[in-house]
């Protein structure tokens, strides 16, 4: 009986909170890299495409991400927040009031997720991907990039090895999902009813994906990428993972991890001064100051609750 009330306190509290997050993360990274094992391996290799990969494929990507993100928040949501990534939890604690004791053991349990999910894609997809191998004579994964993409990111061609640009990326990204994510759950603004706030943050992703995904793969994430690339290390995928090395790149692997992790805060800081502080302006305005009628073509402030 004291066993059973120790675990319904694990679960009410804080453990819950981090099963909550891992499997959250860990259903996003399924459908996630699924979508991209389908696009990269499955369908050539299951005699369903002739085509190489082109557009298609890579809508499969951006919808198949858009849509894990979606139903990774609908697990989650009600436990933990669903942040479902680090740089989710980060930007919570630096301007939402998250609690920073909390923030280690949330990108731990994010992390775990993703690994496991990996490993399960993995499982799933990997006569595809030894298909595919063989199919394009690649003697080795730790040869093979496009199997290696199933599962974490690397830069495109064009920024010819360097740093600055993939940085850059990763920031901006990540800036702008959480700063919308922000926006959809902030109930002071134009958020969101009956529950829709998981598909338009899935929406936020794939629009994410359509416009600036092939820059380096917008993990957006550091546990997306960071679990999954562990991984693929241990699975053989070599250097390809750890340091980050390829045929164009090299050293990659903090890229994901540290871009993201300023590009959450400074999204958040970027809304709140431009709308969450005008909209805790307004608020905090007595009632006799408030205009009556708004001018036209402006949204009504909203009452106190």
């Amino acid at each position: 009986m004291t066993a059973m009330r120790g675990g319904g306190q694990f679960r009410a509290g804080l453990g819950g909170e981090l099963l909550s997050e891992f499997l959250g993360t860990f259903v996003l990274i399924l459908f996630g890299c699924g979508s991209v094992a389908v696009a990269v391996a499955g369908l050539p290799g299951s005699g369903r495409q002739e085509t190489p990969f082109d557009a298609g494929n890579w809508l499969i990507i951006a919808f198949g991400w858009g849509l894990a993100v979606v139903f990774g928040v609908y697990v989650a949501g009600g436990v933990s927040g669903a942040h479902l990534n680090p740089a989710v939890t980060l930007a919570f604690a630096a301007r939402r009031g998250f609690p920073w004791p909390k923030v280690g053991p949330y990108w731990v349990a994010q992390l775990l997720g993703a690994f496991v999910a990996a490993a399960l894609v993995y499982a799933l997809y990997a006569p595809a991907i030894d298909a595919f191998n063989a199919a394009n004579n690649i003697a080795s994964r730790d040869q093979s990039v496009p199997t290696y993409a199933i599962f974490a990111t690397f830069p495109a061609e064009y920024f010819n090895g360097g740093w600055w640009g993939p940085l850059l990326d990763q920031i901006v990204g990540t800036a702008a999902l959480v700063g919308l994510v922000a926006a959809l759950i902030d109930n002071r603004n134009q958020a969101p009813l009956s529950n829709l706030a998981p598909f338009l943050i899935g929406l936020v992703v794939t629009a994410i994906g359509l416009s600036i995904g092939t820059n380096a793969g917008y993990a957006i994430n550091p546990a997306r990428d960071l679990g999954p690339r562990f991984f693929t290390w241990i699975a053989g995928w070599g250097d390809l993972a750890f340091p980050g090395a390829g045929p164009w790149f090299d050293n990659y692997w903090w890229i994901p991890i540290v871009g993201p992790l300023i590009g959450g805060v400074v999204g958040i800081v970027v809304y709140d001064l431009f709308i969450g502080g005008v909209l805790a302006a307004r608020l905090a305005r007595p009632p006799e100051e408030r205009e009556p009628t708004p001018e036209v073509g402006r949204v009504p402030e909203k009452k106190r609750s």
